[in-house]
């Protein structure tokens, strides 16, 4: 596997050494984990993982040795909908991830269908001082968008921006805190439906958390 399959840099090395925190490969997609970056980096098969993401006793992310800086933008992407109250939920989760991490620079954008776009919310960064860009794709697996139209995207939107430098990070993938949230989730759902919660943020005012 090449550096080029598991994610985007332009313009300038992002990292000051060759350690990242990038996304291994466990029979096919596994956990995000630090690796070192060769020419050609073998398969990974029946790796123990260590997630990058590390938090402390109050729940915030703790900084690692190759975190997001004062100068660095975040740009959280999603699909996009016609759906105005999916596009704002993209809205809230910035706002608890803004809040979480501490970091100083966190925009939303879609890919396509809804404001702001990658080229509005990397604009937004770099006039707020950033000087390098990361842009994470809120997306659960890799596919064409993540391969090909967020980062051509992000690239159009970087012309603009001469000496900014960017990388587009690899998606959620089958990180193990996602089982958490699945979890969490599954029971919740069934808590609405013995009547002992409300409907979740998701599903309010629609009624489909329901028994058939």
């Amino acid at each position: 596997m090449t550096l080029s399959s598991q994610f985007t840099v332009n313009k300038s090395v992002v990292f000051s050494s060759s350690t990242v925190c990038s996304s291994i490969i466990n029979s096919r997609w596994g956990l995000f984990n630090s690796v070192k970056l060769q020419r050609n980096i073998p398969k990974f098969r029946n790796l123990s993982i260590n997630s990058c993401l590390t938090t402390s006793d109050n729940g915030e992310f703790r900084r690692e040795k190759h975190d997001v800086g004062d100068r660095d933008g975040v740009i959280i992407v999603d699909h996009g909908s016609r759906r105005q109250q999916s596009n704002l939920m993209l809205n809230e989760f910035v706002k608890m991830f803004r809040d979480k991490t501490k970091y100083p620079i966190v925009e939303p954008a879609h890919m396509e269908l809804a404001e702001p776009s990658i080229k509005a919310a990397f604009n937004l960064c770099v006039q707020q001082g950033a000087n390098r860009i990361i842009v994470s794709p809120f997306f659960l697996s890799p596919g064409r968008h993540w391969n090909q139209d967020i980062p051509s995207l992000t690239a159009e939107a970087a012309k603009e921006h001469p000496g900014v430098s960017y990388i587009v990070t690899a998606p959620l993938g089958l990180h193990e805190l996602l089982v958490d949230v699945v979890n969490d989730r599954i029971k919740h759902c069934l808590s609405h439906v013995a009547g002992d919660a409300d409907e979740c943020a998701v599903c309010i005012g629609t009624g489909k958390c329901r028994l058939h």
